[in-house]
């Protein structure tokens, strides 16, 4: 299972509590389900607004199911904010 880090953007660190935290996932379904065990509350709310960014690359609308993580990849987890 691949470790990635998951680092959180605005609205999404303020909820969190933390800029970053590693995770072990193969998908960024995966990912995002074990964060959103660690931090049922107000984060899991603000992940259903967010887009994200895997090592760069936004997924856009793709599936999260099908968004395979590399070992040492981050994931980039990005609210929406005023004036972007």
């Amino acid at each position: 299972m691949p470790k990635v880090t998951v680092r959180y953007w605005a609205a999404a660190k303020a909820a969190a509590g933390i800029a970053e935290e590693p995770y072990d996932a193969a998908t960024l379904a995966e990912a995002l389900t074990a964060v959103r065990e660690r931090h049922p509350g107000e984060l899991a709310r603000v992940l259903l607004r967010c887009s994200f960014l895997i090592d760069g690359d936004p997924v856009g609308t793709r599936g999260h199911e099908t968004v395979r993580l590399a070992e040492g990849g981050t994931v980039e987890v990005l609210p929406p904010f005023a004036g972007g």
